[in-house]
């Protein structure tokens, strides 16, 4: 919120960045393990102008006081849960104990360790780190007000065939051939903002956000590669990104917009010959050069009617 000060618009927050928690949790029998390790970001909005003005430090939340209340709110999670459910708590801590604070904004990035398996059997206590994060935020209001977003970073998804590129605008500038055959690869990046308006009207399942979260990326990569059998034709990668958008908000009513950023990752056809040899490598969709730099751009959102993002 922004105030007046000596004729100037004045606006500040203050938190505490990249606190690393690692939380384990076991079965009753102590046997089978859970675990999280996350990274947390908090940025409180409070009224503490004095401390700018004033030198007057009564209003300031230390943030070494923040990263104290991650670890403690760890310990007080006596079950698994997930990142959003995580930062939720976190959030309505800040802006329920300190009267000053009207707002808490949360992120939070989990690190893709996976449970593993041997000889076919999941390991009790076993894991390994996955590829893609995911990430929250939560915007927590004084009144119970929330915005939540979830993210899924770095889902890299390609395949070989049933992508092409034709019928783009031809100037004196384009070398581009056309094409109906080419390898499409891309490295995801995507949110959605669910539309529950309150704290107090998510889902009461701790696990909830996590199927959820998991669910939404499957539904965007059976999109993007289609039937097992036969796959499913790309114009473009724009035409699979609107796919993939309206799949998930088909499939999930309390998701009210989704935004995607796809990268075309290229896999450039290779030929070579020389003089003396008209074919040292003749291509025929099976050599390639791969290469992210420079690369594509692609990025658009997708909303309900009534969805405020």
């Amino acid at each position: 919120m922004a105030k007046e000060l000596d004729g100037f618009k004045f606006e500040q927050r203050h938190g505490k960045a990249k606190v690393r928690v690692g939380r384990v949790w076991r079965s009753k029998d102590g046997r089978r393990h859970f675990m999280v390790e996350w990274k947390v970001n908090i940025s409180l909005l409070s009224n503490c102008v004095a401390a700018y003005v004033r030198d007057d430090n009564s209003d300031i939340v230390a943030t070494d006081t923040m990263k104290n209340t991650v670890y403690v709110k760890a310990k007080e999670c006596s079950e698994p849960l997930s990142a959003e459910e995580f930062a939720i708590i976190l959030g309505k801590h800040f802006t329920s104990f300190y009267p000053q604070v009207f707002t808490a904004i949360v992120k939070v990035v989990e690190k893709p360790w996976e449970r593993v398996s041997v000889n076919g059997q999941p390991h009790e206590h076993g894991f390994k780190l996955g590829s893609d994060k995911h990430v929250v935020e939560a915007i927590v209001q004084k009144s119970g007000i929330l915005q939540l977003t979830s993210s899924i970073e770095g889902l890299a998804l390609l395949k070989t065939t049933k992508s092409g590129f034709e019928g783009f605008i031809r100037d004196k500038y384009t070398a581009l051939p056309e094409t109906r055959e080419r390898m499409l690869a891309t490295e995801v990046t995507a949110s959605w903002r669910y539309s529950y308006e309150s704290v107090s009207s998510i889902p009461q399942n701790p696990l909830y956000f996590n199927d959820r979260h998991l669910n939404v990326r499957q539904v965007l990569a059976d999109t993007f590669f289609g039937p097992p059998e036969g796959g499913v034709y790309s114009a473009s990668v724009q035409s699979t990104l609107f796919q993939m958008a309206k799949a998930v908000l088909s499939r999930f009513t309390d998701i009210s917009s989704v935004k995607l950023k796809m990268p075309n990752i290229h896999f450039l056809p290779v030929n070579l010959s020389s003089e003396d040899n008209g074919n040292i490598v003749k291509f025929n969709d099976d050599v390639y050069h791969p290469t992210d730099e420079p690369h594509g751009s692609i990025e658009a959102s997708l909303s309900r009617f009534w969805s405020k993002m």
